[in-house]
């Protein structure tokens, strides 16, 4: 029998104006939902989803359309694992993409380094990008329900970005007489 229970939304909206169908969209895909279709999305079963759900639905009938939510399961294991799949492609796409911006923070670290540059205001500014890639993964997570593959790779790749702003900054203070 079915082991992953989920919450279906589909949904109708007007085709105007498109910000507020962009707006549903995103918000849908912030929650961390899988489009099956146009209109068609699932989300696993949790009370924080169905509560978002119906405040969701709310919304869509103010925007004049309609929204039906179901809860939901896949008919046997196959169909269940292709959904899972779904999900965790998803998160792997997420993935992907913190990777490629933790390779952007790496490379801004090398060339700092590399030109010598060791000011405070470069230091400064790479730590708001660290916390930007800490908040994102954290984000990413939050919406991993069935583990990405790149879910570890991922966490290495921050921890080797954290590890470089830390030898980074000591350079900084060496450069500026701190630790002496």
């Amino acid at each position: 029998m079915a082991s992953y229970p989920w919450l279906l939304l589909t949904y109708k909206v007007p085709p105007e104006p498109a910000s507020k169908r962009v707006a549903l969209w995103r918000r849908l895909k912030g929650m961390g939902a899988v489009y099956l279709q146009n209109g068609v999305c699932l989300l696993p079963k949790t009370d924080d989803h169905a509560r978002r759900l119906k405040m969701l639905e709310n919304d869509i009938s103010e925007m004049g359309g309609e929204a039906v939510i179901l809860e939901t399961a896949g008919l046997d294991r196959m169909q269940e694992d292709k959904v899972v799949a779904r999900f965790k492609a998803d998160r792997d796409d997420a993935y992907r993409e913190f990777i490629d911006k933790c390779d952007d923070f790496e490379t801004e670290i090398a060339k700092e380094t590399a030109a010598l540059h060791f000011t405070y205001n470069e230091l400064e500014e790479n730590d708001v990008e660290l916390k930007k890639l800490q908040g994102w993964l954290e984000k990413i997570n939050k919406l991993d329900f069935y583990g990405g593959g790149l879910a570890t790779d991922a966490a290495a790749r921050l921890k080797g970005c954290e590890s470089l702003l830390d030898t980074y900054a000591q350079r900084v203070f060496d450069a500026h007489d701190e630790n002496r």
